[in-house]
């Protein structure tokens, strides 16, 4: 086990080579603490090298109605009314601080992802 701080694109391909020979080994054995620390060197490179940003507030808002199977009305329930929830979804009306927090409560999205410029 010769592990050391990823910090090229090579060192981090080789990384991903070795984590796919080792990939399979048991928890507590020498492989196994190597699968670990190399799975937190390369989450830490990738997190760094590859972010993946946010999603847009107003896609956010139509998946998690999608997913709860929502419709425009149950919308309008939970930002006050049906031509509200419209000019959201059809992004004419910005979200209010208001708005943020009930849906937030409600649709369990994430505020950082409605708190965004769109």
């Amino acid at each position: 086990m010769n592990l050391k701080p990823i910090k090229t694109e090579q060192d981090y391909n080789k990384a991903l080579k070795r984590l796919e020979l080792i990939f399979d080994a048991e928890l507590g054995t020498k492989e196994g603490d190597e699968l670990e620390i190399l799975g937190i060197l390369i989450e830490e490179y990738e997190n760094k090298h590859f972010p993946i940003g946010l999603p847009d507030p107003v896609e956010a808002i139509k998946f998690r109605m999608e997913q709860l199977d929502y419709s425009q009305k149950d919308l309008a329930n939970v930002t006050g009314s049906k031509s509200r929830a419209n000019e959201i979804l059809n992004r004419k009306r910005k979200l209010s601080l208001s708005m943020i927090r009930k849906l937030n409560e409600v649709l369990h999205i994430p505020s950082d992802v409605l708190i965004q410029a769109y």
